[in-house]
């Protein structure tokens, strides 16, 4: 049966096109509640109904409620018992990326919103890692204090590359181009590191001259991969998984065993240089090119509170390299 709508504009009734009608959603099938959806979806992600209210701030028996009251509302069951933690079952499984999908549109919302906040005021959350939070990033936020008192800043330091998507944090300082269509990017320009040991480690493999010479050396990396590996064997070195008999994720930590001695690391030279007690070893070798990207959420870019603090930090950013 055709169904027809007012125009009050043009003062005309049109008939509802067929393909609108059969696009149109039909909301009286839908029958449970999205933050018991959420319930579901943070306790899936998280394996127990205790981790799940510890993420969601909320009392573990309300959580668990909610979590059976959709099994009541959809008619299946969500979740096994396994010990103190739970399986999903085959429908929760058949039902999970439906639910997260939900949740990520739920997060675009919210993102969306936030974009349109014209407020100088409100929290920014900046990550980068240890050693640029520690050396880059306090001077950059020492002028946003002065010149935009009303934003609070959070910095998380870590080496992981978290997720803009999730709102996990609001501007990142990366070594790498984001490739997720939602992430705008500026390159702000290239960081130069170089391999440093202390004078008594060099000694104790024979003051290496030559490439070659590195041979014998061992290494400290950043990861159990191969990245670092392949890095500077692009540079002309010949390292293979004996010449890196230590692995650390954290800079700090890798920074602390190259100034006790105990093997080669790298360093960006602005930061190691003056350093007293170590030195760079074959200086005329290349240095390890990192580049510095500065990334936002595409909509968040568009809130005057973090356009503002996007451009403070790439002119800062800028001055150092």
């Amino acid at each position: 049966m055709a169904q027809f709508y007012a125009r009050p504009d043009l003062n005309r009734i049109d008939e509802i096109p067929t393909s609108v009608m059969q696009s149109r959603m039909d909301w009286r099938a839908i029958k449970f509640d999205w933050n018991r959806a959420r319930a579901f979806l943070v306790t899936a992600e998280e394996g127990s109904l205790s981790a799940a209210a510890r993420a969601l701030g909320m009392a573990q028996p309300t959580l668990g409620r909610q979590v059976d009251a959709l099994e009541d509302e959809l008619g299946v069951v969500l979740f096994e018992r396994a010990g103190r933690g739970l399986i999903l079952t085959p429908a929760g499984l058949g039902l999970l990326d439906h639910v997260r999908a939900m949740g990520d549109a739920a997060n675009r919302v919210s993102l969306a919103a936030s974009g349109n906040a014209q407020s100088i005021e409100g929290t920014i959350c900046i990550t980068a890692s240890e050693i640029y939070s520690a050396y880059l990033l306090p001077p950059i936020v020492e002028r946003l204090r002065r010149e935009a008192p009303g934003i609070a800043i959070e910095i998380v330091a870590t080496n992981a590359a978290i997720d803009l998507r999730r709102r996990e944090a609001d501007i990142a300082v990366r070594s790498f181009r984001p490739t997720q269509p939602d992430l705008i990017a500026k390159m702000i320009g290239d960081d130069f590191g170089r391999l440093y040991a202390t004078p008594a480690y060099l000694e104790r493999i024979g003051n290496p001259r030559t490439v070659d010479d590195l041979s014998r050396a061992d290494f400290i990396s950043f990861d159990i991969g191969d990245t670092m590996i392949e890095a500077l064997n692009r540079l002309g070195l010949k390292l293979t998984k004996d010449n890196f008999p230590l692995v650390t994720g954290s800079h700090y930590v890798h920074w602390e065993l190259v100034k006790q001695g105990v093997a080669i690391g790298v360093m960006p030279d602005w930061i190691a240089d003056p350093e007293p007690s170590v030195r760079q070893v074959l200086p005329d070798f290349d240095p390890i090119p990192i580049p510095v990207w500065l990334t936002a959420h595409r909509e968040l870019n568009t809130s005057r509170r973090v356009r503002l603090v996007f451009d403070i930090m790439a002119e800062e950013l800028g001055k150092r390299f």
